[in-house]
């Protein structure tokens, strides 16, 4: 880069983002005489460590999205499992209460038949 290529956008993007590109300016900076080496090192470290920060904070904010949408679906589900295990209740209690009006109907059922007719009178 300081002799004079010339990267592609795809390069010159990369580049950018690693901060080789950086490194050149502060570089030129350095030769035309308007700071030193140490201070082109120190801006540069400085650029890299908040470069760092930015993408510790993108990283801990998808994170955190992450787990609050797995939160969301885990709710979600508990409340699907629980309308469906009450619907499963409830059909069972009809079935229960269907079940016990067909026993009590055989039990009257029983019962009249087995009480004595009255004599015919004569």
């Amino acid at each position: 880069m300081n002799v004079g290529a010339q990267p592609t956008d795809t390069v010159r993007s990369i580049l950018s983002n690693e901060g080789v590109m950086l490194m050149k300016h502060l570089q030129g900076g350095v030769r035309k005489g308007a700071f030193d080496e140490a201070e082109a090192q120190r801006r540069f470290e400085a650029w890299k460590k908040q470069k760092q920060a930015k993408v510790d904070s993108l990283k801990a904010d998808m994170a955190s999205k992450q787990q609050l949408a797995a939160k969301e679906r885990l709710e979600a589900e508990e409340a699907k499992n629980k309308a469906k295990a009450e619907a499963v209740a409830k059909k069972k209690a009809e079935l229960a209460a269907a079940k016990a009006e067909e026993a009590a109907a055989a039990a009257a059922e029983a019962e009249t038949a087995e009480a004595p007719e009255a004599p015919a009178a004569e």
